[in-house]
């Protein structure tokens, strides 16, 4: 046998033995969302967050004072944390007591340690007016802390003072900084992990929310709900410029290659594409009434969005923004998140359970 044919021989039995790759597995975009199980008890979680990693968070407001911790593959849970914190005990001297707080969004730190989560507002001495949706800074509305979960123990062991009404955290890639909205102080609170104190205030506009940051770490774009941009910021410098998405944007995400953003638009029901290479929209879809969260697969061929007035979640093609499925999943849908790791889409149900869905 030549050298050639024995060449050829040896790659086809290669390939042959080779395990199957992810192109043989199918797209989102092709599969169908069928629910697994419905996660009730002490919940009413305004959000819900993957780590990636095998883990599942809901965040219950001050409705349960807790956040509770599912393990992604079994589904069953792991622990519910309470939000009270002695913050005298870290530090801030002018309060005595315990404080609850109230849960709004998560985000698990790079390195898999932490899970961090806002508090639309803390309760006790000291703390007298509590926040609302409808505020601006002139509203005198008390600043609350952001608090961190060491995972290892399921123990609240810091907290970070930022804005009044504080919603959606992210902690950028390189675990540099981790970024808050807050709601009525119009602001984006940077906490320095490294200095663990906020180095940072940057003006946003009515109603921040929404925040994404970039693989490489270099910018993160957040939404102004009470108006119609994002706010694109150099991490870096933290200079920033503009993206004309639509009305009310309220929740972001990018595309895995980060060349494309999406966001939901609250008060149409819509989600909107934008090309950040080109710098310009790529349309609009309408999904339900009161579009509130969404989040993409991990190939970034589809996307997975909550209807809050609809009670419906949509699957939605990211090549043409096409509507897939829509499914009637509770009353109330408002937040979800896509577990890479298992192909499951996670829905948070503001009346008190979590929806899981199979990609089949």
């Amino acid at each position: 046998m030549s050298l050639r044919k024995v060449f050829i021989t040896l790659c086809v039995i290669a390939v042959a033995s080779a395990p199957l790759s992810h192109g043989s597995e199918p797209l989102s975009q092709d599969t169908r969302m069928k629910l697994v199980k419905t996660l009730s008890g002490n919940l009413s979680p305004k959000s819900v967050l993957s780590s990636g990693t095998g883990l599942v968070s809901a965040h219950n407001m001050m409705y349960q004072h807790t956040v509770t911790i599912f393990d992604a593959d079994t589904l069953e849970l792991l622990s519910t944390v309470k939000d009270s914190v002695d913050l005298k005990s870290y530090g801030f001297t002018k309060y005595s007591g315990t404080y609850r707080g109230a849960p709004v969004e998560g985000a698990f730190s790079p390195d898999g340690k932490y899970l961090y989560f806002t508090n639309y507002a803390m309760y006790g001495k000291g703390f007298t007016k509590e926040g609302h949706d409808t505020c601006s800074p002139a509203s005198g509305y008390d600043s609350s802390f952001l608090s961190r979960i060491d995972l290892s123990t399921y123990e609240i062991d810091a907290v970070f003072p930022v804005g009044s009404v504080p919603k959606v955290v992210k902690v950028t890639p390189d675990n540099k900084y981790i970024l808050v909205s807050n709601w009525c102080s119009y602001t984006l609170s940077v906490i320095s992990v490294a200095e663990q104190k906020v180095v940072q205030s940057i003006k946003i506009g009515r109603y921040p929310r929404g925040i994404v940051v970039t693989n490489d770490s270099a910018f993160a774009y957040v939404a102004e709900m009470g108006g119609n941009r994002l706010h694109r910021i150099n991490l870096a410098n933290f200079e920033h410029t503009y993206i004309p998405i639509g009305s009310n944007p309220r929740a972001l995400v990018l595309s895995p290659d980060n060349k494309i953003l999406y966001a939901t638009l609250n008060v149409s029901g819509q989600i909107a594409a934008w090309d950040l290479v080109a710098d310009k929209s790529l349309g609009k879809a309408k999904v339900g009434n009161a579009a509130r969260s969404l989040d993409i697969s991990s190939d970034g061929t589809a996307l997975f969005v909550t209807s809050f007035k609809s009670g419906t979640i949509s699957k939605v093609r990211t090549s043409d923004l096409k509507v897939l499925q829509t499914i009637k999943a509770c009353s109330e849908p408002i937040g979800i998140s896509y577990d890479a790791p298992t192909a499951r889409t996670w829905v948070a149900c503001y009346k008190g359970s979590v929806k899981v869905f199979a990609n089949e």
